[in-house]
């Protein structure tokens, strides 16, 4: 061990780095959630960031690796994004952190709280609340489980890391494509603090600020807040009302008690809360429904219109969201072992509404949802050294998290009358919403018993889900320096999750509970199908003087009995059935609940991960390392309105009698993911230039694909998902001012295997969502000015991502068969192809930082105005109709801070 520490010492002593007392004692964590080190282990820059810092610069300090290396030392693709360089660009949410990071994606959809992120192009989760992320996002090195655990904007970041490739022995939970890490700053004994204020175009307001200081000799505390609103980006031409807004505030607070002889205990306290309206969609492609809502009064936009910021609604999308939570960090360093045990308890409470028909028209008149989450964790760990060249850890991990989620999916006041249109479109006019109402209660003996029933208002789906989540893990990890400068890791971590669900889901839609194939209605369906074929020779079926004089005429009596034979015997034809295109209007069926007698409502399961690494330092300049390490993702579950039985259990549940009315096959969990990566990296600096190389291949095999299907998700594995890349993260400094960023993400991906997706079998073809080749440049010029330490700052990025699909295709055009068999994706997939997207961003600022602490900025986000859209999906309650969300329009304003 003293070794190594005299090695990593002397590397930062070589580039003036102090080394906090923890800095040698924390190894990898192999079990979950072991980056909650990260902030007790974090020493170095406590200091408030210099002005003019680079992204690159090897003064940065991480803890990927949970020991305190240079960016330059650490042998793990990385990429850091300083507090500086977050407060220069007016980064606001995480979604903006991918205008510097290419290898990460992140989009912001559904609501005000639903994130999704990609590293590497693989990612997953955020909308369906039963999915965990396949990329773990960690603040003060605690797991948030659910991106709807929102992302405050801390006036305190020290920086954020983005950790590419699985990191399960590394981080533990959930961590199989890769972390985000933020790392906000322990409180100071020493008093200072800063506030900030920026006004931009919308109205866009935003204060924040902290203070921390000494309250005595051993305690220090940091009280940090902040305020976040702005008018709606686009226009609801229906309510006159914006949406797109933001309205958001949060408060945070923090302890540190430090006894100066080992003992460290570091107390946070968060609340967050957000009530905006979001999140716009507009109409991509209109179809039959489209009509219908034109021609019942109501309007969406054109979809040549969809860069206009222009909605139309009927009521405004709500998002009613609380996030807080408790975590208390305590280090005790004992000499040759540091103990650690972190604990912290998170609270998330959100609630929606939105009007998801995204028209003006009152079709589904109520979407709401009541989400909320608890998560207790306690990590345990040690921190060991074996005589001069071995340092380990040893630890464990418990993970305990409860889901109750509520849904309420009603139909609205022009429900009824919408139907009507689309059932008399796709009967050819023959029939009604009034007609089949009596006809189908007269053929159960009751003419009466359906009458203004169907698509009645306030009728619909009322979902509630429960989810349980219980998971420990224990990890293990030894560095062991074989020689000067080079370093072997090897790691291991089990982890075990049991996760129990229940749901409590009942339909009242009465429509979608009428059974077509149901034998009493077998003359009403000879009787369509004898009119369809009539039809087909020319013959009126409603003219009974035509239908006579045909069934009557010798030359074509004898083709009116065919007719009648192919009606007769097909009548109880479930492939014939005549009633089955109205099956696409049974938009709320009755639901399996779970558990049942076939479905146990349980998942458990376990894996081992592994991390193997030579890490070298070459030269001073150079270094080089090439590891392999797997990743593991717990099973996920299916809490949509989709979620449905297997076909195994759905035959079960058939031959049992339990199965409800029209049932079908679909997903109910996904199995866990299990990632592997090979890679090999080069890292040099040589001062004035710098260049970090990763080359690698990515797999996950029984990658967890969550697919929107208008309704609800499709939850399926693939089989085997893998990518193959090249990343490319340099800085160079040409001029003393004058600093330039250059980082690239070449891409080659492929789903290796994936027959049973939502469109079939698409093994062989290229996973949407993912760009080819992502690629930013950035530029800082720092310019003293006078005697007095003010500099004028001039910084800008280009974020550049090649042409990529959005999906891979629109489960609303899926063709099935009578008994929901999949026949043709054709049109699902080439609707796809339609839609493409490339991002070309720019952003700037220019800033003058006075000697005194006072900075002016303006600044500029999107400044191109490059408008695309971030998703698409198949218009809810209107098949064939595509709808999508677009980004955010060019914002730019004036800030002023001050630091003290």
């Amino acid at each position: 061990m003293k070794g190594m520490a005299a090695g990593f010492a002397a590397r930062g002593q070589r580039m003036g780095i102090q080394f906090g007392r923890w800095g040698l004692g924390a190894g990898a964590s192999l079990g979950g959630l072991a980056l909650a080190a990260l902030a007790s282990q974090a020493h170095a820059q406590d200091a408030v960031p210099q002005v003019g810092e680079e992204q690159y610069s090897d003064t940065i300090i991480v803890t990927a690796t949970k020991r305190e290396q240079t960016l330059q030392d650490v042998p793990v693709a990385v990429s850091v994004t300083t507090g500086a360089t977050l407060e220069r660009a007016q980064m606001r949410d995480l979604k903006d952190l991918q205008s510097v990071v290419p290898s990460l994606r992140v989009n912001q959809l559904q609501s005000s709280a639903n994130t999704n992120f990609y590293i590497r192009g693989f990612g997953n989760g955020a909308n369906n609340a039963g999915i965990e992320p396949s990329v773990g996002l960690f603040i003060d090195g605690v797991y948030r489980s659910r991106s709807a655990s929102m992302i405050a904007d801390f006036p305190d970041v020290e920086r954020i890391e983005v950790l590419r490739g699985p990191q399960s022995t590394l981080f533990g939970k959930n961590a199989s494509a890769g972390v985000i890490s933020i790392v906000t700053r322990k409180p100071q004994f020493e008093f200072g603090g800063n506030v900030e204020a920026s006004y931009g175009n919308y109205d866009a307001i935003v204060v924040k600020g902290m203070v921390t200081g000494p309250i005595s000799e051993n305690v220090a505390f940091s009280l940090g807040g902040g305020l976040n609103k702005r008018d709606g980006t686009v226009k609801d031409l229906n309510t006159g009302e914006r949406t797109n807004e933001r309205d958001r505030w949060f408060a945070k607070g923090q302890l540190l008690f430090d006894n100066h002889d080992g003992l460290e205990v570091r107390l946070i306290g968060d609340y967050g809360k957000i009530d905006e309206n979001c999140c716009a969609v507009v109409n991509l492609r209109q179809a039959t429904p489209t009509a219908a809502i034109f021609a019942l009064g109501g309007a969406v936009n054109q979809p040549g219109e969809k860069y206009d910021n222009i909605a139309y609604g009927n009521f405004q999308s709500s998002n009613d969201i609380e996030n807080w939570g408790l975590s208390g960090e305590v280090g005790y360093d004992l000499g040759g072992v540091q103990l650690t045990s972190i604990t912290a308890y998170r609270r998330t409470n959100s609630l929606t509404n939105q009007d998801s028909d995204f028209s003006s028209a009152d079709l589904l008149g109520r979407n709401w949802q009541n989400l909320r989450i608890k998560t207790f964790t306690q990590e345990l760990r040690a921190n060991f050294e074996l005589g001069d060249r071995i340092t380990g850890l040893l630890g464990g991990y418990y993970f305990n998290e409860k889901i109750d989620q509520s849904n309420e999916v009603f139909w609205g006041d022009d429900a009824r009358p919408y139907a009507n249109l689309l059932v008399r479109s796709l009967s050819g006019g023959a029939l009604s919403v009034p007609q089949l109402e009596t006809t189908f209660g007269a053929l159960e003996g009751n003419p009466a018993k359906y009458v203004g029933r169907f698509f009645a208002s306030g009728t619909g789906l009322t979902e509630a889900y429960k989810l349980k989540d219980e998971a420990f893990s224990i990890f293990g990890q030894l560095d062991f320096e074989v020689a000067p400068g080079l370093i072997v890791t090897g790691g291991i971590n089990y982890t075990h999750d049991e996760k129990r669900f229940s749901t409590a889901t009942t339909s009242n839609d009465v429509f979608a509970a009428i059974d077509f194939d149901d034998p009493r209605y077998a003359a009403f369906r000879q009787q369509l199908l004898l009119g369809g074929a009539l039809r087909s020779v020319g013959v009126d079926p409603t003219n009974m003087a035509q239908v006579v004089t045909f069934a009557t005429s010798p030359a074509t009596a004898p083709v009116y009995q065919q007719l009648v034979a192919f009606a007769n015997g097909n009548a109880n034809n479930r492939a014939a059935n005549p009633l089955g295109p109205l099956r696409a209007l049974q938009y709320f069926p009755p639901f399996m609940n779970v558990p049942n007698a076939v479905e146990p409502g349980k998942v458990s399961d376990g894996d081992f991960s592994y991390t193997a690494r030579a890490a070298w330092d070459v030269t001073p300049s150079i270094n080089l390392y090439a590891a392999w390490a797997t990743g593991y993702k717990a099973a996920s579950i299916n809490l949509s309105r989709d979620s449905r039985p297997t076909p195994a259990d759905l035959v079960a549940l058939r031959a049992q009698g339990l199965a409800v009315t029209n049932l079908t096959s679909g997903s109910r969990y996904a199995d866990p993911e299990d990632s592997t990566v090979y890679e090999l990296g080069f890292k040099g600096n040589w001062g004035l230039v710098s260049a970090n190389v990763a080359v690698f291949k990515q797999v996950i095999k029984n990658f967890q694909s969550n697919v929107f299907t208008g309704s609800g998700f499709f939850l399926a594995n693939a089989g085997k998902q893998s990518a193959f890349g090249i990343e490319f993260e340099g800085s160079a400094k040409p001029i003393e001012p004058l600093t330039l960023t250059l980082a690239w993400t070449y891409l080659d991906p492929k789903y290796d295997k994936f027959q049973l997706s939502a469109f079939g079998d698409l093994s062989g073809t290229t996973p949407a969502s993912v760009s080819p080749l992502s690629v930013t440049f950035g530029a800082e010029f720092v310019q003293p000015v006078g005697a007095n330490g003010d500099r004028i700052i001039l910084r800008g990025d280009y974020h550049y991502e090649a042409q990529f699909r959005l999906v891979e295709g629109l489960p609303g055009l899926v063709v099935r068969d009578s008994v929901g068999n999949v026949t043709s994706v054709a049109a699902a997939l080439s609707a796809a192809e339609e839609f493409k997207q490339d991002i070309n961003d720019v952003n700037a600022s220019l800033t003058y930082a006075m000697g005194s602490g006072l900075e002016l900025s303006v600044w500029g986000r999107n400044l191109l105005n490059d408008r695309t859209i971030l998703q698409i999906f198949d218009s809810p309650a209107q098949p064939g109709s595509i709808s999508g969300y677009p980004n955010q329009p060019r914002t730019y304003g004036v800030a002023a801070r001050m630091r003290f």
